[in-house]
């Protein structure tokens, strides 16, 4: 049988999944989302576009120091000050990329660019030779590929090979193409461009109709050794490829498209729980792949199919994603060791001591509340403890009290400690607990942040399971997530609100 390709895989969460709304990510949780992928195994990391912002060049330089075992690459129009501004925030980068576009379809031409093709031609070979003589890596995108004129497009991909471009990229930016037509283009271009031999053709899929994901496997059919996706497909209008879904398809289908990827397969579900605690959602429970349902069987026939063999109905296992099935039972007795030992069964093999100790500590108060400590308890606590670790310590919960009752106003006293040790207290009435202890908390710290989402889960089955309450604020015109988890859902939201406002 033919060796299967290595299909490169190139992220775009911190940039196009990012730019979404209500996905926006502190500058500390971009790093652990970057670091993340790292142990995924993607091969390049698009960490922002540079000259956006300051906050988007400071991330792209920061995540290019944090990551040494994968590509980071830095958006760019196809102009000298966005190019100038990707190579300073990769200069610390071990394998940096600049990346950098120009629209080249008929419609963009006429009422975005207002240039000819003649003036397009000459920018995208002049901006990728400017960008090469900065970086020994320079990705090319012919933005709205899918409905440029395929002739076109030949004459632009030739001369950007001919100006050092060592990946060209096929964006289908408004998701209007289809599989047949993907499959197609990317053949064609491979047949007519000069010298595509020498370079890797990448596809960058939106799912405006559904078919990101089935556009993307269309063009590695083809030929393609490189897709463009995001962890959950997030991204702008209906999002993007979802590297999960194309990991794994490529995954489970090896043997039709004859190509694999460096994915770590078994990171993908801690991958996919990060990025979405993170932002605050949570999957849909039909999502493929990582979905609550994804793995469940509830049909009779299908029950007895499973029994009987996997195979019947499972094309994929949930341990191949990385779901741990199975149960810790430990208690109050229980020691360190074997903790930690559960901690590196998990994934979590990369915890610093302190983190450790810190996290037992939460481990043995959480014991004292509940019989059985499950995987997802254990899973909760470090991510929330994380959260906690990129807000600080500007604000701690020392107490609380809530009054409240069938046809009562609730009200509310909290207690917060200051991280240069004061106690500030305030009490506050309000439309429920959970908004009582909100309006004090306002008061003490002298903010009104705006409630854009509240959404609280539970970590297991059970009377006693954990509350995990994410909240997304919005301070000073930005967006902040934060998360609290306890068997108490009144503190756990209050710790929720306290973790935002320490990430202002």
């Amino acid at each position: 049988m033919k060796k299967s390709r290595i299909i490169k895989v190139f992220d775009t969460t911190l940039r196009d999944g990012e730019q979404a709304p209500g996905c926006s990510m502190h500058l500390n949780e971009k790093i652990e989302a970057a670091k993340q992928l790292e142990a995924l195994g993607v091969d390049i990391i698009e960490a922002g576009f540079p000259i956006s912002s300051k906050g988007d060049l400071e991330s792209v330089r920061s995540i290019a120091g944090a990551v040494k075992n994968c590509s980071v690459a830095g958006l760019a129009r196809a102009t000298k000050i966005d190019i100038d501004a990707a190579a300073e925030a990769l200069g610390g980068a071990a394998n940096p990329r600049i990346h950098t576009f120009i629209a080249t379809s008929d419609i963009h031409l006429e009422y975005k660019l207002k240039m000819s093709k003649e003036q397009v031609l000459e920018r995208a070979s002049e901006m990728v030779k400017y960008a090469r003589n900065k970086c020994a890596d320079v990705q090319f995108s012919a933005e709205d590929a899918t409905r440029s004129n395929w002739e076109f497009l030949r004459e632009v991909f030739e001369a950007v090979i001919k100006a050092g471009a060592t990946t060209l990229n096929v964006p289908d930016t408004v998701g209007y193409t289809t599989p047949d037509e993907m499959y197609k283009l990317i053949k064609y271009l491979k047949k007519s461009v000069d010298g595509i031999d020498k370079v890797t053709i990448a596809v960058h899929c939106h799912n405006d109709l559904g078919l990101a994901v089935a556009n993307t496997l269309a063009g590695i059919r083809a030929g393609a050794g490189q897709a463009e996706c995001t962890v959950n497909g997030l991204g702008e209008r209906a999002g993007n490829a979802a590297l999960e879904e194309i990991v794994m398809g490529l995954k489970t289908r090896e043997a039709y498209f004859k190509a694999t990827t460096h994915i770590n397969t078994q990171q993908l579900y801690r991958t996919s729980k990060l990025i979405y605690n993170l932002i605050g959602h949570t999957a849909p429970l039909n999502k493929p792949i990582i979905g609550t349902n994804a793995f469940l069987h509830e049909a009779g026939i299908h029950q007895h199919g499973v029994l009987s063999n996997k195979a019947t109905y499972e094309i994929m296992t949930p341990e191949s994603i990385g779901i741990v099935k199975g149960k810790m039972v430990m208690g109050k007795h229980s020691g360190k060791h074997a903790f930690v030992d559960r901690l590196k069964d998990l994934g979590y093999d990369n915890l610093t001591a302190d983190e450790v100790e810190a996290l037992f500590v939460k481990f043995k108060a959480l014991c004292d509340k509940k019989k059985d400590i499950t995987d997802r308890d254990i899973e909760a606590l470090v991510s929330t403890k994380k959260s906690q670790l990129i807000g600080g310590n500007i604000y701690t919960l020392e107490d609380f009290e809530i009054s409240s009752g069938k046809g009562k106003k609730a009200i509310a006293v909290i207690t917060i400690k200051t991280d240069k040790g004061q106690l500030l207290k305030e009490t506050c009435p309000g439309d429920g607990p959970v908004d009582a202890g909100y309006r004090a908390i306002d008061k003490i710290t002298g903010l009104t942040p705006e409630l854009e989402a509240y959404k609280i889960d539970a970590t297991s089955d059970g009377k006693d399971s954990l509350g995990e309450v994410t909240v997304r604020l919005k301070i000073d015109g930005k967006s902040i997530t934060g998360r609290g988890l306890s068997t108490d859902i009144i503190e756990a939201s209050i710790l929720a609100y306290i973790n935002a406002i320490n990430k202002k």
